[in-house]
């Protein structure tokens, strides 16, 4: 029986975090306040360890293993964040892991991982299937799967992110959060359900993905096979059961942005707010900044979800 999440969990993720995860800076941008003509906070996770919000969930699950599990280690597959997370999290804990990378991933997140000490286990997108391949490593050594996001221990430890953010400034009308998976959003759900009740969340998801948007509308789980867009961290197929339970109980809505304005967004992050953004991070901004819905007047937050993208890579983005 899969345990769900409740708020109870984020209290209990937050304390493991405590003095373990960064408590990231909430910053705000006068000139886009005054161009939308609401106050907008930005929940910048882009300045967390590891670059993205995924260490809270990735440590916070690795914190649950007892003595016998610690010593067989953990097994995550991821094309980054999650990766670098769950690979930190294991040399603090002092337990092996093993990361099942795509190998078209990043090269600067296959190199952090590997600088954390897991092992990495390549894989061919197109042609094999990375759970079953963790499975294996299940079956064969005994270890922990710790999946990105269908988990509740990730989830309460990410929603430990719009927990801060609530203490931070409380009383905001709409949150804006990035959704690939679901995890994220699931967790900041249940922080403001139980924090800010009459705060609307939305996920946000890049046109060229939007399989919870079509679930939502159709009450049922949709795959998109093949996402496509920038946002590399937000291109999983489908939700799970359990984070599309979650979303379709709290959630306010999903909205979608295109891959230009996550482009716009970044290079609004770099010249007026002189932060690093990955295209994925911008997802909840450019619904703000682009009119996703109606903002004025109201006191909005935004999660910023990270900060990973290749060198070469973003500075093509900031010339585009």
């Amino acid at each position: 029986m899969v345990h769900i999440p409740s708020y109870e969990d984020i209290l209990q993720a937050a304390a493991q975090l405590k003095e373990v995860a960064h408590r990231t800076p909430v910053l705000s941008s006068r000139t886009l306040n005054q161009q939308l003509g609401a106050e907008v906070f930005f929940k910048c996770e882009n300045f967390q360890r590891i670059g993205a919000f995924k260490f809270r969930g990735g440590y916070n699950a690795l914190a649950q293993l007892n003595s016998e599990q610690r010593q067989r280690g953990g097994v995550a597959f991821s094309s980054g964040n999650h990766a670098q997370a769950v690979a930190l999290a294991a040399q603090l804990f002092q337990v092996p892991a093993t990361i099942i990378m795509p190998a078209t991933a990043p090269a600067a997140k296959k190199a952090a991982t590997l600088a954390y000490g897991a092992r990495v286990i390549e894989y061919d997108r197109f042609t094999q299937d990375r759970e079953q391949m963790a499975q294996e490593f299940v079956e064969k050594e005994g270890m922990t799967l710790i999946p990105p996001f269908s988990h509740p221990h990730v989830i309460a430890g990410q929603g430990t992110a719009v927990k801060e953010l609530l203490e931070t400034v409380p009383d905001m009308d709409v949150l804006l959060v990035p959704l690939g998976g679901g995890g994220l959003l699931s967790g900041s759900l249940l922080a403001a359900h139980a924090l800010s009740p009459a705060t609307a969340v939305y996920g946000v998801e890049p046109e060229g993905g939007n399989d919870a948007q079509q679930s939502l509308a159709q009450g049922q789980i949709v795959r998109v096979d093949y996402p496509n867009s920038i946002a590399d961290g937000a291109l999983t197929p489908a939700l799970s059961p359990l984070t599309f339970s979650l979303i379709q109980q709290y959630a306010k809505g999903v909205l979608t942005v295109t891959d230009t304005q996550l482009i716009k967004t970044l290079q609004f992050f770099a010249e007026r707010m002189k932060i690093v953004v990955e295209p994925t991070g911008c997802l909840g901004a450019a619904a703000a900044l682009f009119g996703a819905l109606p903002l004025q007047g109201k006191r909005v937050g935004v999660v910023v979800s990270g900060g990973n993208v290749d060198l070469t890579q973003y500075a093509q983005l900031l010339t585009t």
